[in-house]
């Protein structure tokens, strides 16, 4: 009743929608129009029909010589203002009348009052002029369903679907795609079932928009197979049909699935849309088909859709994905750039293409442009920061999540997590661990896997124990990271046992376990047990295992098994570059040089060439790299003096150089080339004169570090007093006091 008061209160100032505040046909019924609504006077008692729930239209018949009928429709009237209304002001100001006059519960007008409310988003007072319409009818509870779907308020449609069905009103074809919307929406593909059941029950399974919506629910539930049960029994597959099935397929990584829907789609004649061809571009994309995907592009432009937002996102993300990233930043800065979901592809693009300082870059200019980032933004921009590798980037980036929405977002403290600990710092890693106010099985596995990925197993074990405590199941990555951590620090006997209780998690070992073990075995000096182990396995040994079989080879120089290791390598995967260094490698260390130059011409005839090593190190927040005999930096000059002093007290202090590490190469390094020339020994010494007395370097090499380096630097650390962050090709090396945290066993 207080909501009827206060909307006639509005009926004043109604002159800005009406040229005049009341209808002249209200103003020819009597002296006081409004008294006639409240009492209606028998000869009016056409004016009754507004009370009926049903949308009646007035009685023709009833005055032949009256003109009151031609003068005001009240139905195309109101429904006309509503039309126009921009603003909830203007819907009050509706209402208001809709009361002054009776036609408070004409189900026609009221209708249409809520379809309005719900695009100018007043939602909930379209709910509350749906709880004051006596025994509403279906298109009444259509119309709020649809509006709170459309809101992707999908919780709240489907509790209206439920009350419309404990009420008994019958739902139609009309109720249906906007409930099965909102199962989809929310991935509720149990009530969808249950919803299709009902579908059937009311008759309107040939229905061609109740169908589809059923299509999509399934298609985007992921289950495939019931999308594409009904999706074949279409009477008639409209555009909207095929969509659904290709986007279905698309979104849950099925990309040639995907592909080969959208020919059937070209096949039957059916003209492509906008909507469709984002789908198709997101398939290109996933399937790394950037010449098709070039195709659509040129197909967008022919049929005129390139200036469809979605689709220039879509076409930006497939050339990012595809590592065009620069074609990607040209669609990029041709667009407005206010969407952040396309400042996410671009981030995203940029970090894992490669080119992470300017996926970092890119993130703080979207914050100079006072643009929103969500979630998604953030943990791209904290990948790019993993990928840049620097502590100090980490640290701003933990320091704005810290002091933003995404503190608690769980997500975002996984990637910091994993940040930091591929920043060289678990230490950092744990701090974001220990402030976390939820943690997953995902959390949990990011710390233990910094863990591992730092060699420091005893740690990784306890988490794992504390994890089971809190009542957190291990998964798959879990596991990775403690066999990683174990492998890592020579601990056989607990990786052993940590890999055969797997299977009491209800957890499948997948190849990355059986590599990891492989190489635990391999490292510790149980080549032949590491090989039973290859030869048993139920599943078919990929190239992660049988290269790390050949890791350790090379390690005690067991020839003959390598070479068997080598050659699996080569059959799976014959144009790596690395299986050939290794082998190489191996043959040198065991000084057969023929077996070099016979591997050496292998890599010719192929083409393939090796990777030329090079080491970053952080100051003062830069990267700078550097390359075995590097003189290009201008302090060149500094850094070799400083490199001869260093050179010399490692001779003072009784370090032999381990010439063979000059030889382990491909292209083997001259060997009248100190050692000593490096990338990161360059690195070391350009740090020791550029920082203060007792900071931590922290270098970042390509290339697994040599054993003579390993073992210099190790005696470094010790004679300058610096801890020393080496993080190689495999894992990290903290060296400090003349040890270094790896135990030698790498």
């Amino acid at each position: 009743m207080a909501l009827n008061q206060s909307l006639f209160r509005l009926l004043p100032p109604l002159s800005f929608l009406f040229p005049y505040s009341i209808p002249s046909i209200f103003q020819r019924l009597g002296p006081n129009p409004l008294k006639l609504f409240i009492f209606p006077a028998p000869k009016f008692k056409f004016l009754t029909y507004y009370y009926s729930s049903l949308p009646l239209t007035l009685d023709r018949n009833l005055y032949n010589n009256n003109i009151l009928h031609n003068v005001f429709e009240p139905e195309s009237h109101y429904t006309s203002l509503l039309e126009k209304s921009t603003h909830k002001t203007h819907l009050n100001q509706v209402h208001a009348q809709l009361y002054a006059f009776g036609l408070q519960n004409n189900g026609f007008i009221i209708t249409k009052f809520i379809h309005v409310s719900c695009s100018l988003g007043e939602i909930n007072y379209a709910h509350k002029v749906f709880d004051e319409f006596p025994n509403p009818y279906v298109f009444l509870w259509n119309a709020l369903i649809r509006g709170y779907s459309s809101h992707n308020m999908f919780i709240e449609a489907i509790e209206m679907y439920n009350k419309m069905q404990e009420v008994y009103v019958s739902p139609d074809c009309f109720t249906f795609p906007h409930v099965l919307k909102a199962c989809s929406g929310l991935s509720a593909v149990e009530f969808g079932k249950a919803v299709h059941a009902q579908v059937f029950r009311h008759g309107l399974e040939s229905d061609v928009f109740v169908q589809n919506g059923l299509v999509s629910l399934y298609a985007r539930c992921g289950k495939i197979e019931m999308a594409r049960i009904i999706f074949h029994q279409l009477d008639e597959r409209n555009i909207v049909s095929w969509t659904s099935m290709i986007s279905g397929c698309a979104q849950n990584a099925l990309p040639s699935e995907a592909l080969r829907v959208f020919g059937e789609m070209r096949q039957s004649n059916v003209k492509p849309d906008w909507i469709v061809l984002v789908s198709v571009l997101r398939a290109y994309s996933d399937a790394g088909d950037l010449e098709q995907g070039k195709c659509v592009h040129s197909s967008v432009i022919k049929m005129g859709f390139e200036f469809e937002l979605d689709l220039r996102i879509a076409l930006t993300a497939m050339y990012a994905k595809c590592g065009q990233v620069m074609v990607a930043k040209i669609l990029f800065n041709e667009m407005d750039g206010q969407d952040v979901i396309l400042w996410n592809v671009m981030i995203s693009g940029f970090a894992k293409n490669g080119h992470a300082g300017k996926a970092v870059e890119l993130f703080k200019n979207m914050m100079t442009r006072n643009i929103r980032p969500d979630s998604v933004t953030v943990q791209s921009a904290i990948l790019a920061c993993a990928h840049v590798g620097s502590l100090e980037q980490a640290r701003w980036m933990d320091d704005y999540v810290y002091h933003s929405e995404f503190r608690d977002d769980i997500c975002v403290n996984t990637a910091l997590i994993d940040m930091f600990a591929k920043c060289g710092s678990v230490e950092l890693a744990r701090k974001v661990f220990d402030r976390a106010i939820d943690r997953d099985v995902v959390l949990w596995s990011a710390i233990i896997v910094g863990y591992g990925l730092h060699g420091q197993a005893r740690e990784a074990i306890d988490l794992f124990y504390a994890m089971k405590s809190a009542g957190v199941q291990p998964n798959d990555v879990t596991f990775i990271g403690l066999l990683t951590a174990c492998n890592h620090s020579g601990l056989v006997k607990e990786g052993w046992e940590l890999f055969h209780s797997i299977r009491d998690y209800d957890i499948e070992p997948r190849h990355q376990h059986y590599a990891c073990l492989v190489d635990l075995l391999g490292r510790s000096g149980h080549l032949e047990k590491a090989y039973d182990f290859i030869q048993k396995m139920p599943i078919e040994p990929s190239v992660s295992i049988w290269g790390a079989l050949l890791s350790a080879c090379k390690i005690f120089r067991h020839v003959t098994l390598g070479e068997y290791a080598a050659e699996r390598l080569f059959s799976l995967d014959p144009m790596n570059t690395g299986h050939y260094v290794q082998l190489s490698n191996l043959y040198a260390s065991a000084r057969m040089w023929g077996g070099v130059a016979k591997v050496r011409v292998l890599m010719k005839e192929k083409g393939l060439t090796k990777d030329l090593g090079y080491s970053m190190i952080e100051v003062n927040g830069k990267l700078l790299a550097f390359r075995m005999g590097d003189k290009s930096h201008p302090r060149s000059e500094e850094i070799y003096q400083e490199l001869e002093m260093l050179d010399r007290k490692l001779l003072e202090a009784g370090f032999v150089p381990d010439a063979e590490s000059a030889l382990h190469d491909l292209d083997m390094e001259d060997k009248e080339v100190s050692l000593c020339n490096h990338s990161e020994r360059l690195a070391i010494a350009y740090g020791l004169i550029s920082t203060p007395a007792g900071t931590t370097l922290r270098i970042t090499k390509n290339l697994r570090a040599c054993v003579n380096c390993h073992s210099a630097t190790k005696l470094i650390s010790k004679l300058v007093n610096r801890e020393i962050v080496v993080r190689d090709a495999n894992r990290f090396h903290h060296f400090k006091d003349g040890f270094c945290s790896c135990g030698d066993f790498w």
